[in-house]
């Protein structure tokens, strides 16, 4: 007599979350879910505390949190080495989560993470999240794209992959001229050379603006022009992580705070 049918064995699987910008009541009921299942949590530097409480809060037995910082501009953990650790902890048969601020495949590593997975035959969940250019966008009250104003958005990293050229600044800036919004990760400590690239294609009376922390509870906004830009950002004290935004969408910015001075910087 043959027995009941045995079950398919399914491959071992890893899940890459994005935890948001920052605040709890952005996180996916997806995202929460899984990161509440997990047994190994592998955080990154810009998970908020407070993303990470609400992980936390309720488990009768916590997993194990393994801060993995990783931030440009700062000391960070080897990018070769979390992904050794994700394979590792996922094929000796842990629940892995690998929580990433912002949506994993955003300026998150999270494709080369997925395929070090994949190549190990690791399946991959891939969980979105907010991604802080939007983030920041919407904490200035205007959209990536407006009729009026844009006709499309273009994501852009100011960091270069250790020894490849940087973006071309100038041609990035003569597309953005045609009608769209410009959001710049990871540029802060460029931002001279990106006004100065832009400034080859695009007006000086661009509206511009910078958000430090978006979505977070110590968030700052600045509200300036692309001509003043980094004069401004830099008088303001703003680094990363921040993000900047450029184009004719932060026109309504100012009324919506009821000035119209540029070098103007919000608390949140």
């Amino acid at each position: 007599m043959s027995g009941p049918p045995r079950r398919p064995v399914r491959p071992p699987s890893c899940a890459l979350v994005g935890a948001g910008p920052g605040d709890p009541e952005l996180l996916t009921l997806k995202a929460l879910r899984l990161a509440r299942r997990a047994t190994v949590l592998l955080v990154d530097d810009l998970v908020s505390d407070a993303v990470l409480a609400a992980v936390l809060r309720g488990r009768t037995k916590p997993p194990r949190v393994v801060h993995v910082g990783k931030r440009g501009g700062c000391r960070s953990t080897p990018q070769a080495f979390i992904e050794r650790l994700m394979v590792k902890e996922t094929l000796a048969g842990e629940r892995v989560v690998r929580l990433k601020g912002g949506d994993p495949f955003i300026f998150g590593r999270g494709g080369e993470e997925a395929q070090a997975l994949r190549a190990q035959g690791i399946e991959v969940e891939v969980v979105n999240g907010i991604t802080s250019g939007l983030a920041a966008a919407t904490a200035l009250g205007v959209p990536w794209t407006h009729r009026q104003h844009a006709q499309g958005v273009m994501l852009v990293t100011g960091h270069a992959q250790d020894g490849a050229a940087g973006p071309d600044w100038a041609v990035l800036g003569a597309a953005a001229a045609q009608g769209l919004t410009l959001v710049i990760y990871m540029g802060m400590a460029r931002l001279a050379a990106v006004q100065q690239g832009l400034s080859t294609a695009m007006r000086a009376t661009t509206p511009a603006a910078v958000v430090q922390h978006a979505g977070l509870p110590q968030e700052r906004r600045l509200l300036t022009t692309l001509g003043r830009l980094a004069v401004d950002a830099r008088a303001a004290g703003l680094g990363s992580p921040a993000i900047v935004v450029i184009g004719d969408v932060l026109q309504g910015v100012a009324a919506a705070h009821q000035t119209g001075a540029v070098g103007t910087l919000f608390a949140a």
